[in-house]
C-alpha cells in the first residue's frame, strides 16, 4: 500500500489560531490605548478654564505666592511636607513669580498619576474577588475614569494648596499597590523597602497618610488567604518596621497634634467627644455627593455637636454602627463591598473621627477615601448580568455626565470671585465666606461691590480688625476719604497696630495731606520701630517732597529691614539715590 505524502508544511507559518489570537491582543491593545488617550484628554478638557486660574484662598499664605518665593530650596524644605514643597519649589522655577498654568498642569498630571494606580488597585481586588478578566477590566477602568473625572474632585486638583492631598494621595496609593502586587502572600525585602520608601515620601507629603498601614492590615485579613490572620503574621516584619515609623511620624506631627489652632486638640471651643459627634453625621455626607454631587461646596457650613442628641448625632452613630455592622456580617457574601465599606472608614479616620479640626466637612478629604466608595461601586456593577457592551456603555454615559460636571464646577474655581459668589450661595452665615467674597470683589476692582459685602459681613457677625481695615481701604478706592478713614480708625482703636497706622497715613498720603500722614507714621513707628513699611512709605512722601537724603535714608532702613520687599522698594530707591546726585 502506498504511503500518502503529507503536504509540504512553511516553517515560518503561524497556525490559524495564533495568529487570531495575535489580532485580538493587538486590537484589545489598541482599545486601551485609544480609552486612555479619551481619557486623558477628558481630564483636560474638565480642568481646562482653571489652567490659568488665579491664587485662592490658602494659596496666598504658601511659599511660592509670597515675597521670599525666590529663596533656596532648602529653605523651602523646612516644615513637615517637604516632599509637597519641593514640588512647589519646582513650579516656582518653572513659572516665575506671576504664572500659575504649570502649578495647575502638575495637580492634573498627579491626578492623572493617581488615576492610574487606582486602574491597577481596583483590577487586583476584583481578580482576587474572582471576576472573570474581561469584566474585571472594564470595571477597573470604569472605576478609574470615575476617580479622574468626578467633579468633587475640584478642590484637590483645581485648587493649588490642593495638592497636599493630590500628591500625598498619589504616593499613599503607589505604596498600596506595590504592597498589592508584590508577588507573594509574604512580602520579600524588596517590595518591602519600596512600601517604606513611597510611604515616608506620602507622610512627608500630609499627614492622613500615616494611616496606611492599618489600610495593610485591614487588606492582609481580608484578603490573604481570606478573613484570617495568617497574611498579618506572615508579614510582621513590614509591621513592625511600619509601627516604629508611625511613632516616628506621630513625633514628627507632635507640634501639629498638640498645638495648632486650625488641626488637633487645641482647636479652641471644640472637644474631640465634640468632634466625634460631629463627624458621626459628616461621614456620610462624602458618599451622598459622590452619588449626586449637586451640593459642592469649598466651605461648607456644618454645624457642630456639641452633645450626642445635637443635629442629629446620635442617628449618625447609630447609622454608622448598623453599617459596620452590615459590612462585617455580609463580608463573605459581598467581600470586596464590605472591604470597600471598611476602607471607606479607616481612610477617612485621620480626619473625622477624634482629633479635632477647625472645618468638620472639606470636600479635599474624599480625594483619599474614595478608593472605598470605589471598591462598593464596582461590587455592585459586576453583579449586573448585562453583555459587556451595555456595561461599557453605561459606563461612558455616567462619565460623560460627569465630565460635563467637572468642567462646570472647574470654571467656579477659575477665579477668586465666582469661587467665593457660589460657596456665598451655599453658606450664606458663614463669617469667613463672606469676608472672603467681599475680599474677592476687592482683588478685582469692584470696590463698590467690596463695600457692600463688607457692610453685609458686619450686619451678621460684628466686624473685626482685619473686616475694619479691608473695609476702610475699600472705601479709599472709591475715594470716599470720611468712611474710610474712619474704619480704618475703628480698627486702630480695637488693635493699635503699626500696620492699621501706616494704612491711615497711606489714605492722607494719596491726598497729598504729607503732615497727617507723617503723624500717622510717627504714630505706627512709636508702636513698632522695627516695621519696615513705616520707612518705606516715610520714603516715598519724603521723595515726592523732593526730600532726597532722607529718603535714601529711610528707604534703606525699609530694605534692611525686610530684604523680600527689595521689588517693591527697589524703584522708589533708584529714583530717591537720582534725586541725591541731581542726576
Amino acid at each position: 500500500m502506498t504511503k500518502k505524502r503529507e503536504p509540504r508544511r512553511n516553517a515560518t507559518a503561524k497556525p490559524i489560531a495564533k495568529v487570531h489570537q495575535d489580532t485580538v491582543a493587538q486590537k484589545r491593545n489598541w482599545i486601551y490605548a485609544g480609552a486612555i488617550a479619551a481619557v486623558v484628554i477628558l481630564v483636560f478638557w474638565a480642568y481646562a478654564p482653571c489652567l490659568r486660574g488665579a491664587f485662592l484662598f490658602d494659596d496666598a499664605v504658601l511659599p511660592f505666592a509670597l515675597p521670599g518665593a525666590s529663596a533656596p530650596l532648602a529653605i523651602w524644605l523646612r516644615g513637615v511636607r517637604p516632599v509637597l514643597m519641593a514640588s512647589y519649589w519646582l513650579n516656582s522655577r518653572i513659572s516665575g513669580d506671576e504664572s500659575t498654568y504649570s502649578y495647575h498642569i502638575f495637580n492634573v498630571l498627579i491626578h492623572l498619576a493617581t488615576t492610574g494606580l487606582i486602574f491597577l488597585i481596583a483590577r487586583r481586588l476584583l481578580e482576587w474577588s474572582r471576576i472573570d478578566r474581561l469584566r474585571r477590566d472594564v470595571l477597573a477602568a470604569f472605576a478609574a475614569a470615575l476617580f479622574l473625572l468626578h467633579p468633587i474632585q475640584s478642590e484637590s486638583v483645581a485648587y493649588l494648596a490642593g495638592r497636599s492631598e493630590a500628591l500625598s494621595v498619589a504616593l499613599f496609593m503607589a505604596a498600596f499597590a506595590a504592597f498589592l502586587y508584590r508577588g507573594e502572600s509574604r512580602i520579600g525585602w524588596g517590595a518591602l523597602l519600596t512600601v517604606l520608601a513611597l510611604f515616608g515620601l506620602a507622610l512627608l507629603s500630609k499627614e492622613h497618610t500615616i494611616i496606611l498601614p492599618a489600610l495593610l492590615l485591614l487588606t492582609d485579613y481580608w484578603w490573604n488567604p481570606g478573613f484570617s490572620w495568617r497574611g498579618i503574621l506572615g508579614n510582621w516584619k513590614l509591621y513592625g518596621i511600619l509601627a516604629v515609623v508611625v511613632v516616628g511620624g506621630l513625633l514628627l506631627f507632635k507640634d501639629l497634634i498638640l498645638h495648632s489652632p486650625s488641626a488637633g486638640f487645641r482647636v479652641q471651643d471644640l472637644t474631640w467627644y465634640q468632634y466625634f459627634f460631629t463627624e458621626c453625621r459628616a461621614v456620610f455626607v462624602y458618599p451622598l455627593e459622590f452619588l449626586l454631587p449637586v451640593r459642592l461646596n469649598a466651605d461648607w457650613d456644618f454645624p457642630v455637636s456639641m452633645t450626642i442628641f445635637d443635629h442629629g448625632a446620635l442617628i449618625g452613630l447609630v447609622g454608622l454602627l448598623l453599617l459596620v455592622g452590615l459590612a462585617w456580617a455580609f463580608r463573605k457574601r459581598y467581600p470586596l463591598a464590605s472591604f470597600g465599606v471598611f476602607t471607606y472608614l479607616v481612610l477617612m479616620a485621620p480626619t473625622s473621627s477624634i482629633l479635632p479640626i477647625k472645618d468638620p466637612v472639606a470636600e479635599r478629604r474624599i480625594y483619599l477615601s474614595m478608593l472605598g466608595l470605589l471598591l462598593i461601586l464596582v461590587d455592585v456593577a459586576s453583579r449586573w448580568k448585562a453583555n459587556p457592551r451595555k456595561l461599557v456603555a453605561a459606563a461612558i454615559v455616567v462619565l460623560l455626565a460627569a465630565t460635563a460636571a467637572t468642567r462646570a464646577r472647574a470654571s467656579v474655581w477659575a477665579n477668586p470671585v465666582t469661587l467665593w459668589e457660589d460657596t456665598a450661595a451655599k453658606s450664606p452665615h458663614k463669617r469667613r465666606v463672606l469676608f472672603q467674597l467681599a475680599s474677592a470683589y476687592y482683588d478685582a476692582g469692584l470696590y463698590g461691590k467690596s463695600v457692600d459685602q463688607f457692610r453685609k459681613t458686619a450686619l451678621q457677625f460684628p466686624p473685626d480688625y482685619n473686616l475694619l481695615i479691608d473695609w476702610g481701604l475699600a472705601y479709599d478706592r472709591l475715594n470716599q476719604i470720611e468712611p474710610a478713614l474712619d474704619k480704618l480708625r475703628q480698627a486702630a482703636a480695637m488693635e493699635p497696630t503699626a500696620h492699621v497706622y501706616t494704612q491711615i497715613a497711606m489714605v492722607y498720603a494719596s491726598r497729598r495731606l504729607w503732615a497727617d500722614a507723617l503723624d500717622s507714621l510717627a504714630m505706627a513707628e512709636k508702636i513698632n520701630s522695627g516695621y519696615a513699611p513705616i520707612y518705606w512709605y516715610r520714603g516715598k512722601i519724603e521723595l515726592a517732597n523732593r526730600q532726597c537724603a532722607p529718603a535714601v535714608e529711610d528707604l534703606q532702613r525699609a530694605l534692611a529691614l525686610d530684604p523680600t520687599m527689595e521689588p517693591n522698594i527697589a524703584p522708589d530707591l533708584a529714583s530717591a539715590e537720582a534725586c541725591q546726585t541731581g542726576r
